[in-house]
Parts: structure tokens; sequence; C-alpha cells
């Protein structure tokens, strides 16, 4: 699994980014993938945590938000201290193991 969110979505095709985030449906269903995908690598909660921190920091960075969703996340994320985004990338991480 690619550690760098940016090179990983470089190396992506533009119509799988496309249908990722064409929806959040979409979205949860490819976190909960790679969540899941990490949880078989052993990969404990706090690594899960950073990991799913680097890509919403990637995507606030780097991409529009798609749907009202993200929106809500984005403008939450970009208020957020660094504290609050660890707090909200836990309970992404939640959800995608909820998803799947």
């Amino acid at each position: 699994m690619e550690k760098d969110p940016k090179k990983f979505v470089q190396n992506m095709k533009e119509d799988t980014k496309d249908e990722i985030l064409e929806n959040f449906e979409s979205f949860k269903n490819h976190l909960g993938n790679q969540v899941h995908r990490g949880e078989k690598l052993g990969l404990s909660e706090e690594r899960l945590t950073k990991g799913a921190k680097r890509v919403a920091d990637y995507l606030a960075e780097n991409e529009q938000p798609r749907n009202r969703e993200e929106k809500v996340l984005n403008e939450l994320w970009n208020v957020a201290d660094e504290k609050e985004r660890e707090h909200m990338a836990h309970v992404l991480v939640k959800l995608a193991e909820q998803t799947n």
C-alpha cells in the first residue's frame, strides 16, 4: 500500500479517481476496502488513523469536494486544528470499518 497519498493518486487512472470521489458512498466503500486491507496486513488502529489523516490532508489540499458530504467534511477539516483532525481521521476509520 502506497504511503504517500499524492503518489498513490498520481499513479491512479483519472476515471478510477473520479469513480471513487463521485459520490460519498463510493468514497466510503473505497476507504472501507483500504482499512480492511490494512487490518489484514496487521496495521494498528493508530497506523490506520494516520493513513486516513494523510489521505484527508491530501484531499483537502488537492481535490475539490464533489458532493455535499465531501463539502461538509472539507469545511470541517479546514477549520479543525491538528488534534481535531486526528479525531476526525479516527472517526473516518471507524466509519470505514462499518461500511464493508
